[in-house]
């Protein structure tokens, strides 16, 4: 059966390449008689696999050098607490709300201290990113977004101005997909299965500094969220997920590999304004993001009914596109073309809108 072209929002597509790559070391990985899921993690064999993604991602990103790097495990979803436990050091801190992961984070925070929503955008339905007015109070602990939400398909493009307050962000969604200006954060950290490897593990790059001599609420805090603590066991406190680290580092090999990480903006540019364009001129289709604030990965929309959504969902299925079904608390459409997501993939979903388009014309919109 040919492979399928998968727009799910995460665990999401990995390239081909990889997975062959994989696929041929699965039983022996370079002469060690054994697959790497095998392997302990105390051996030479599996130091120079995590020592190698690492140094493959400080490449990649330009990360500098008082920046520790972690793979750590949990998710995204875990760090909506370990950032408030490691860093709510005065318990005060400010949150910027433009979306469903954001509003969670946000929530979970107020369990460790005071939350101050300084912007957010759900009055419009998070349609838009929210925007910060005004200067930051300076005495917060760190101002926090979610930069690209996925639910709604929005992105912030250009980071917050906040004085000396560091902006701490889940970039899970857009992680090497574009450059990042790492030094203009105190702390990114990336749940991996967008981007860069399969679902479990969570990359997080935190500078020195903000690491502090243990977490920010002391003996409450379980020994494995410090940050500290992993940073000064190189991510391996305790047994790590092997096998996500070994994948990381062959995506993060196939970036670098198919021109580094602003060859890799053009080419998701490129594929999501092929959609882009089509949702400005349909009269069928209707965005769900304000323009100024588009994703360059989760392309958001919907038809002018439930009943349509869901029938171009299954139409969908039925010609090998999968996985564009929008979440669970949003409804609609959403087509996330991650970085291994090929522009052949994004060209069949576009093929298939027009035809879908064509064939419900009674249902369109006659004022586009």
């Amino acid at each position: 059966m040919a492979r399928a072209y998968n727009f799910s929002a995460g665990p999401s597509a990995i390239p081909e390449s990889v997975l062959k790559e994989a696929a041929a070391e699965m039983l022996d990985y370079k002469g060690t008689g054994m697959s790497v899921m095998e392997m302990s993690h105390r051996s030479s064999a599996f130091q120079s696999i995590i020592d190698d993604a690492e140094a493959t991602l400080r490449r990649l990103m330009g990360i500098p050098e008082n920046y520790r790097v972690m793979f750590l495990q949990g998710g995204a979803t875990l760090q909506f607490a370990g950032v408030p436990m490691n860093l709510m050091r005065t318990r005060h801190a400010g949150y910027i709300v433009s979306g469903n992961w954001s509003k969670k984070a946000a929530k979970e925070a107020e369990k460790y201290g005071t939350v101050d929503v300084l912007a957010t955008s759900e009055p419009t339905g998070f349609d838009r990113t929210a925007t910060l007015e005004g200067p930051v109070d300076q005495d917060l602990d760190y101002v926090y977004l979610c930069q690209n939400e996925t639910v709604y398909g929005t992105m912030t493009r250009e980071l917050p101005q906040t004085g000396n307050v560091p902006i701490v962000a889940d970039v899970s969604s857009m992680f090497l997909s574009c450059p990042v200006p790492v030094e203009r954060y105190g702390l990114i950290y990336a749940g991996v299965q967008k981007n860069a490897g399969p679902a479990g593990n969570v990359v997080l790059i935190c500078r020195d500094d903000l690491l502090g001599d243990g977490p920010a609420l002391g003996d409450v805090v379980p020994t494995y969220m410090g940050y500290r603590v992993q940073a000064d066991k190189d991510s391996l406190l305790n047994t790590p997920n092997t096998w996500g680290i070994y994948m990381c580092g062959k995506i993060f090999h196939w970036v670098e590999d198919t021109g580094g990480l602003d060859a890799m903006e053009r080419r998701n540019w490129d594929k999501v304004n092929l959609l882009y364009d089509y949702l400005d001129q349909s009269r069928l289709f209707s965005p769900i993001a304000k323009r100024d604030s588009r994703s360059i990965a989760n392309v958001t929309f919907r038809c002018p009914s439930k009943e349509l959504d869901k029938e171009f969902v299954a139409g969908a299925a039925e010609h090998n596109i999968l996985n564009v079904g929008g979440h669970r608390v949003l409804g609609g459409m959403r087509a996330s073309c991650y970085n291994a997501v090929p522009k052949e993939a994004v060209e069949a979903l576009l093929a298939y809108m027009e035809s879908f388009e064509a064939a419900h014309r009674a249902d369109c919109r006659t004022d586009a």
